[in-house]
């Protein structure tokens, strides 16, 4: 059995979770509403509080569908509740992050400025202090859309192993490389 899979999730106050037809599972919460469609395979019962996935069979296909619809479910609730925040951080000489709404203007060391328009379901901020690196802080609910927008603004410019410039999450480790060693 998947560890994953058979642990129930628990419904918070506030949350209510519908299983329609077509096996699509519904969580509306005091942040908003989201939808998700699952496996035909996988069966969603909610009793007493308490959200319960089971499959029919043992079968490799069944067993990572079980955890993997269980884990989407339990981040959907987490989402509707408190919602999921994603901090990036602009390092480099000249490089600046500015938002209109949901426009975001970067600056990051190309001959032009490249706007990124992010879904309306975020929320995009910028801070730019003195002395401090510029940064970019992206709010949400859905998960899946937040970790691809905030990896679509990094793959902009990538942190570079020698001077640890680019686009970074917070927290983030870079690998550091020696540069060219010094002549005789």
């Amino acid at each position: 059995m998947s560890r994953i899979g058979k642990a129930p999730i628990a419904v918070p106050n506030g949350v209510t979770i519908t299983v329609g037809t077509d096996n699509v599972v519904t969580v509306k919460g005091p942040k908003g509403e989201l939808k998700e469609s699952i496996d035909r395979d996988i069966k969603v019962e909610v009793v007493e509080g308490k959200v319960n996935f089971s499959r029919p069979t043992d079968q490799i296909r069944h067993r990572a569908m079980h955890g993997l619809y269980r884990a989407l479910v339990a981040n959907m609730v987490k989402g509707v509740t408190e919602g999921f925040k994603k901090e990036l951080e602009l390092v480099g000489v000249g490089y600046k992050a500015a938002n209109q709404g949901n426009l975001l203007d970067l600056a990051l060391g190309y001959s032009h400025n490249i706007v990124v328009e992010v879904p309306k379901e975020l929320k995009v901020t910028t801070t730019q202090e003195k002395g401090d690196n510029p940064r970019i802080f992206l709010e949400g609910i859905d998960k899946q859309l937040l970790g691809q927008v905030a990896a679509k603004i990094r793959s902009l410019r990538k942190p570079e192993p020698y001077k640890g410039k680019g686009v970074k999450y917070k927290g983030e480790y870079i690998r550091r490389k020696a540069g060219k060693a010094a002549g005789k």
